[in-house]
């Protein structure tokens, strides 16, 4: 029986493995290069797809852009951040507090008595501010700008609507009460021992303005106190920033000042 032999054409594939062939290719394929899966071939990546420092900086500071931007609307048409610095709120804001106003209530025209507003000083019940330098200064301009602190230029203050416009509102009855169109108010949110009876008054309150007082009635410059001065003892309903809806800080104060029950008998 004769022998077969191979044909030489092959004998040179034989001589190297596959396994070989296999490591040979794969020795010339780039690191970055993905393993194949079963959904089909890897894709390539070079170097020039990978983020840059320069895409990465504008990416954050499109970020930063785009939340000033939300902060600065946010601000001027739907809520403002105060703290309160005096006590002529007391008990209901301590001095210290953070509150956050409702822009909208003004806007919506839902001022009611018994809340609790932010206004600006028009009329001049406060003295000068006086100007920050300084450090101080840049500080206070990036928390206006971005909504946590007041333009330092304007002045605010803190009241408790007592009167709104068209109310007759008089000081007392025979008991030390407010009067608001002949009803006598009895206030759970005053400070202990505030007395009405200090400075007595008999207004009326014009169309689109408001009478405020504070809650520490002992010591709280508000409409009483610019009764016949240069100033007006109201408040003009535009000159109102917001309605405050909630103390924010610090978390034992939390809630809502709001207060308009001792109000609902008024007609």
């Amino acid at each position: 029986m004769s022998k077969t032999y191979p044909h030489p054409a092959f004998l040179g594939r034989r001589s190297k493995p596959r396994r070989e062939v296999t490591l040979a290719r794969r020795a010339h394929q780039p690191r970055h290069v993905a393993p194949e899966t079963d959904q089909g071939t890897a894709k390539f990546f070079s170097s020039s797809d990978r983020p840059t420092m320069r895409s990465r900086v504008f990416e954050w500071g499109l970020i930063i852009v785009l939340a000033l931007v939300l902060s600065s609307f946010v601000r001027a048409f739907l809520m403002q951040a105060f703290w309160i610095p005096s006590s002529s709120m007391e008990d209901t804001l301590q001095v210290g507090d953070n509150v956050v106003v409702s822009r909208l209530t003004p806007r919506l025209g839902g001022i009611e008595r018994g809340d609790v507003v932010v206004f600006k000083d028009t009329e001049g019940w406060l003295p000068p501010a006086p100007e920050k330098q300084g450090f101080d200064k840049v500080a206070d301009n990036v928390l206006t700008f971005t909504g946590l602190r007041p333009a330092s230029g304007e002045q605010h203050l803190v009241k408790r609507v007592i009167g709104v416009g068209g109310d007759h509102v008089s000081c007392c009855d025979p008991e030390g009460r407010l009067q608001v169109n002949g009803t006598s108010i009895n206030e759970p949110y005053l400070a202990p021992y505030s007395d009405n009876t200090t400075i007595p008054f008999d207004v009326t309150v014009p169309d689109g303005h408001l009478w405020v007082m504070g809650d520490n009635r002992n010591h709280s410059a508000d409409s009483r106190a610019h009764i016949g001065g240069p100033e007006s003892e109201f408040v003009a309903v535009k000159d109102v920033v917001g309605k405050v809806f909630w103390i924010t800080w610090p978390i034992d104060h939390w809630g809502n000042p709001t207060s308009n029950g001792p109000f609902d008998k008024v007609e």
